[in-house]
């Protein structure tokens, strides 16, 4: 465990290079083709992302930053003061900051699998509130993570924003969503962003913004491999293609190959068709009951939730049953 200073303990638990190795080599041997969104998010990847929430397209950012402002009041009477708050995929940390001041947690526990801008960030934020007892965790939070501080006393509320639980195939948004009540125990609670079904078109440029974040974003996936276990990713060779699948009710993103080539992987070639794709996201779209008959699922009970005037976002507030 490195400590900056009293208020702030980082705890690194970053996912070795083999088992990065092991995922991608196990989703490039798949057909079709596929790599997990989590390993998007190394420092660079990170960045861009905040550079996607700026762009125009990209609605839920600010929609959701705008719930929370909007119902501040009514969100902390059901979180409650002086609670342990929980944020896997914390990232920046940007919306948490309109809960802080309002909640008043006992300790705040960012995660994240990106280890430098964890840090960096965590760092930040623990200067900003001279007060909070920051407590970083650098881990894969898809899996079941065993919290490293615990303290007695504190109910634990998991806060999920930005609908990252898109990402997850429903059978896994369960699995997910039931790790997170069983991190949090009985009289925890989550709140959590989910992204609404909504017209195609707002959908479709969301993930397609102008500036081009977000196809730099998907190749960064590439990059991140290149670097990080020895691969020969050329990312000319594939164009990103993002669109949304009604029938399955989410948004996928590709990068498409351009031409019949091959890739190195840690010394594995693997093989590429012109016109092939590796999956690399999706971001599942909701209605509001979809979305709360889900959460039953994994243990939980629906107990609020909030929309914009448009119904392009809601937020959630469950227990654990």
């Amino acid at each position: 465990m490195l400590s900056a200073k009293i208020d702030f303990n980082f705890y690194d638990y970053h996912p070795e290079p083999d088992d990065l190795t092991k995922e991608v080599l196990e989703g490039l041997s798949k057909s079709p083709k596929s790599l997990s969104p989590k390993f998007f998010y190394d420092e660079k990847g990170s960045h861009l992302f905040d550079e996607i929430c700026k762009t125009e397209e990209y609605y839920p950012t600010v929609t959701e930053t705008n719930i929370i402002r909007d119902n501040i009041n009514e969100i902390v009477a059901y979180i409650g003061n002086g609670c342990m708050l929980v944020e896997p995929g914390s990232g920046n940390s940007r919306k948490v900051r309109e809960l802080l001041d309002a909640v008043q947690p006992h300790a705040y526990m960012p995660m994240d699998i990106s280890r430098a801008y964890l840090h960096k960030e965590a760092d930040k934020l623990s200067c900003e509130f001279p007060w909070l007892n920051v407590h970083a965790v650098c881990t894969d939070f898809t899996s079941n993570v065993e919290l490293p501080y615990k303290p007695k006393g504190p109910h634990r509320v998991a806060f999920f924003p930005g609908s990252s639980i898109g990402n997850f195939h429903p059978n896994e948004a369960i699995e997910f969503l039931s790790n997170i009540a069983n991190m949090v125990g009985k009289g925890g609670g989550l709140l959590i962003g989910v992204d609404l079904k909504k017209n195609n078109a707002i959908l479709n440029a969301a993930y397609n913004d102008r500036q081009g974040y977000t196809e730099a974003f998907n190749k960064n996936l590439l990059v991140r491999i290149n670097q990080d276990i020895n691969a020969n990713f050329d990312t000319d060779l594939f164009n990103h293609v993002a669109y949304y699948n009604e029938e399955k009710g989410r948004v996928e993103m590709h990068l498409v190959s351009q031409s019949d080539h091959s890739v190195i992987v840690e010394e594995n070639e693997i093989q590429f068709a012109e016109g092939e794709s590796i999956h690399t996201e999706n971001s599942y779209k909701y209605s509001i009951n979809e979305f709360q008959d889900l959460a039953a699922c994994a243990g939980f009970n629906a107990k609020k939730v909030w929309t914009d005037k448009n119904e392009l976002f809601s937020l959630h507030y469950f227990d654990v049953i």
